[in-house]
């Protein structure tokens, strides 16, 4: 979930951290042995990465394989677990889900995992987009540590009822030009404000973050280098500034994205429009459920690109079938994978192949009104620039800068307040 990568997507520092009990226990839990002859493979993903349709058709192509699938919790669950069976040389799968957010902080440590391209990864560069396979890989261009999974390009969600009630248009087409920029965005939502419909505007001021940012310049809070920038970088000051003019409007529901009272939210309409990468769809009708139903819809985002999200899967050099495992990341990551993927959870493919694909391209989103969600989150993505994130890009989000905002949003700090404390304590974390 970058300043948020899905799903919002969370990330804590990579050090080894004192989980010793659950790293033993997942490694007494596993078995690298066969079974009935066959070999197991264990993939351990964090989330809902909706690969079950995935797997079951790997197994089908490759009977003499068992894949066990281990959901491991949301990101903040799985991270430091991970870290731990990393450190330790055991406990972790044989293929592992890595968060676009911590992507560099693994990179940066390559030997915790097999060199991909000594599998056949370099025949896969054109089976993804530039930038996505790019990613994967060190540095130094001599390792290929993971094969990306989505990407989440961005659009605008809004519940129709809920514009209708303001008197605002409902068609999608209508109600992208209320907010063709985000100052729009901010004027409409003000509109709406003063119709007293009993719901706001957004969910949150922290959900609309990543977009702006991501559209903001190649930069968040650190450098090309990997320095810390967060408290000089123009980009971040804007974001945080706009984000803090949506909640002295009052335009924001101040919920606390994934906490109980935002999937509460959802159910009770509380608010009218979000920020939606691809993958939120999914989110949105779980939390929505079936009162949601044409009721919700999509629109172009305000300047109409970006990309929230993105995951990639590796192999741990601890695996004892890394050949295997290889073969399995690569199906999840290729176009009918990363297609049985959108079917599932409405996660965008990275995968050109895919992307083109009709059952991608053409699709459309029943419960969205039948949204055209293929064109909409692939127009998205296709005039994106890549924006660099730091190793610590997700940590300083999550555990920082996040909390901060949402200080501000609840009225227990004041903006310059929050802002001072959230750089000083950056700057600590980073050292």
């Amino acid at each position: 979930m970058s300043l948020s990568t899905g799903p919002l997507r969370r990330a804590a520092v990579l050090a080894l951290v004192a989980v010793t009990a659950l790293g033993m226990t997942a490694a007494c839990s596993r078995k690298d042995a066969a079974t009935d002859g066959k070999t197991k493979l264990v993939i351990q993903t964090f989330g809902k990465p909706g690969i079950d349709q995935a797997v079951a058709a790997f197994q089908a192509a490759h009977p003499d394989i068992v894949v066990d699938h281990q959901k491991l919790g949301e990101l903040r669950d799985f991270q430091p677990k991970l870290v731990q069976w990393l450190g330790a040389g055991k406990g972790a799968g044989d293929v592992v889900m890595l968060e676009e957010g911590v992507l560099l902080g693994y990179l940066q440590q390559p030997d915790n995992f097999a060199n991909l391209l000594d599998y056949g990864g370099a025949e896969l560069k054109d089976s993804f987009l530039s930038w996505k396979y790019q990613r994967g890989m060190t540095a130094d261009g001599k390792k290929l540590v993971g094969l990306g999974t989505d990407v989440g390009g961005l659009a605008m969600c809004y519940r129709t009822d809920l514009l209708a009630k303001a008197g605002m248009p409902t068609d999608r087409a209508e109600v992208a030009k209320l907010w063709p920029t985000w100052e729009a965005y901010r004027a409409s939502g003000n509109a709406f404000k003063a119709k007293n419909t009993g719901a706001a505007w957004t969910d949150s001021a922290t959900g609309v973050v990543q977009p702006y940012a991501m559209q903001g310049g190649d930069t968040i809070f650190f450098g090309t280098d990997n320095k810390l920038i967060a408290d000089s970088n123009p980009n971040v000051r804007r974001t945080w500034d706009y984000a803090n003019s949506l909640i002295s409007d009052g335009l924001t529901a101040k919920l606390t994205t994934w906490s109980k009272d935002w999937e509460a939210g959802f159910k009770k309409a509380a608010f009218a429009t979000m920020p939606c990468p691809a993958w939120m769809t999914g989110v949105i009708k779980a939390n929505a459920g079936d009162d949601g139903a044409g009721k919700w819809d999509v629109a172009t985002i305000p300047g109409g690109t970006g990309n929230w999200g993105g995951s990639y899967f590796a192999v741990p050099k601890q695996s004892k079938h890394p050949k295997e495992a290889y073969a399995l990341a690569k199906y999840l990551t290729g176009k009918d994978g990363q297609l049985a993927v959108y079917k599932e959870v409405g996660a965008m493919p990275s995968s050109p192949q895919a992307l083109e694909d009709p059952a991608f391209r053409d699709s459309r989103n029943e419960y969205f009104n039948n949204a055209p969600t293929g064109k909409i989150f692939a127009d998205s993505v296709r005039t994106m620039r890549p924006v660099f994130l730091g190793a610590k890009h997700q940590e300083i989000w999550e555990s920082v800068f996040m909390p901060q905002l949402q200080a501000v949003e609840q009225g227990k700090a004041s903006s310059e307040e929050a802002w001072k404390a959230a750089n000083a304590e950056a700057r600590k974390r980073v050292g």
